[in-house]
């Protein structure tokens, strides 16, 4: 190729089917983010632990981790394109299932909801990201994701607004007294038990409209004839193929940060209601933190991808994890309303981080990219494992967060060690990128 010839990022025969796989990127980021405030509600609803909040993080993040590699059986048996049907039917199943989860009033249901629905995004994920990258040179492929991934943070905001206009602001349960103490707990078992009812009802039904939206791709998707990449949908050995992923460093060394990665964005997003409730404000104007939280991750993502043309990516990586582990630092150490601005400032950092690593791990893997997309996806599960982890640090002093302190810091503030840690695991891999394994 004439080394003047300007490599297009998407290829104008290829748009249609680029738009409609890229706006499920969308679609996944508004489940994942009107989940988020939803620890919060079930919290209240259901008057659960920190703990036992935190596990819908566990549902909804463990199903990732179930179904990423047989996603990538399915692909590599059929096609990109079945694979992501498969994924938006299983998405909308889970997310109908709401409405009896909410009949039955069983959190275990709404639970095995979450795990099922994620179990669709499973599929998507692991088909919708290697399907990105194959729509075009291989020179422009980490750019064509990460502009991919610009959509991701839009549904989030969706989704955020959406809990917080017809979720949180609806709940009875976290109605307050004139002086700012909860009326839930004020009252009987049995007008507990009518607001409980209610309440369910509230946080069933964007879900069922979600899944009804879902079916309404699925029938678009079904429709269009959708390109193939006859080297990276060629069928590969299973076995043969993770030997090869996994005896290169770059790609294992990829999942370990993914993991690490995934871990801390749910830390922040999730805990930064918790964090303002230390400051005195209420859960439904907490919501506007977050808000702020996924604007600054979407301007981020945005300045990120400029910056691509011209910087090393792994090199962009480091420099963005030492930015976020210096705005987690501010989370831990700064008072009162600064703490949590720094820690919404550190989504600007956390914005290139899912999509670089991603895309640097699966360069060069060609029809290995389907399943080294699986084990990439499976790092999700850093969502389940270490959201727990941090919600039991804040349950050891009891039910508050600033029941007890570390080293002269709130438990709520002492948490975000964790954060901090994931940080510089990223920030190490980064710099590996550039000087070692591209060198």
């Amino acid at each position: 190729m004439n080394s003047t010839t300007k490599v297009p990022v998407v290829a104008k025969s290829v748009i249609l089917p680029f738009i409609l796989i890229t706006s499920l990127f969308a679609l996944w980021g508004f489940a994942n983010d009107i989940t988020n405030p939803m620890v919060r509600a079930f919290q209240k609803v259901l008057e659960l632990s920190n703990v036992e909040a935190s596990y819908v993080q566990l549902a909804f993040y463990g199903g990732y981790g179930c179904m990423a590699i047989p996603a990538a059986l399915f692909v590599n048996k059929y096609s990109y394109k079945k694979g992501v049907l498969v994924g938006l039917a299983l998405y909308a199943i889970g997310a109908l299932l709401f409405f009896p989860a909410a009949q039955y009033e069983s959190y275990g249901f709404f639970l095995a909801s979450y795990y099922i629905l994620t179990f669709g995004l499973a599929f998507l994920e692991t088909t919708s990201n290697p399907y990105i990258l194959s729509m075009g040179a291989e020179e422009t492929a980490t750019r064509r994701l990460n502009f991919a991934q610009m959509f991701n943070p839009m549904g989030s905001i969706g989704g955020l607004l959406i809990a917080q206009n017809f979720v949180l602001n609806a709940l009875k349960s976290d109605d307050t007294t004139a002086d700012g103490q909860p009326v839930f707990d004020t009252l009987s078992e049995t007008a507990k038990a009518v607001i409980k009812t209610s309440d369910l009802e509230v946080i069933r039904n964007p879900y069922v409209i979600l899944g009804f939206v879902v079916l309404a791709f699925f029938i678009m998707i079904s429709l269009l004839k959708m390109p193939q990449n006859k080297d990276q949908e060629a069928k590969v050995n299973f076995i043969d193929s993770v030997k090869r992923l996994w005896s290169q460093p770059k790609f294992a060394f990829g999942v370990i940060a993914q993991v690490f990665y995934v871990g801390a964005q749910i830390m922040c997003w999730t805990y930064v209601y918790q964090y303002a409730e230390t400051l005195g404000i209420d859960s439904k104007a907490a919501v506007w933190f977050g808000l702020a939280g996924y604007i600054v991750f979407l301007t981020g993502r945005m300045i990120g991808t400029a910056l691509m043309k011209n910087i090393d990516s792994g090199k962009l990586l480091m420099y963005f994890a030492i930015g976020a582990s210096f705005t987690t630092i501010g989370a831990m150490i700064l008072p009162g309303f600064l703490g949590i601005y720094s820690l919404i400032a550190t989504s600007v950092f956390m914005s290139i981080m899912f999509p670089t690593i991603y895309g640097i791990a699966l360069e060069g893997q060609g029809q290995d990219a389907k399943f080294g997309a699986a084990f990439l996806v499976m790092a999700i599960v850093g969502g389940a494992l270490l959201t727990p982890l941090q919600g039991s640090i804040l349950d050891l002093g009891g039910a508050g967060y600033e029941d007890v302190s570390y080293f002269g810091l709130t438990e709520m503030r002492f948490s975000f060690i964790i954060t901090l840690v994931c940080f510089v695991v990223i920030g190490v891999y980064g710099k590996k990128v550039y000087s070692k394994y591209n060198s």
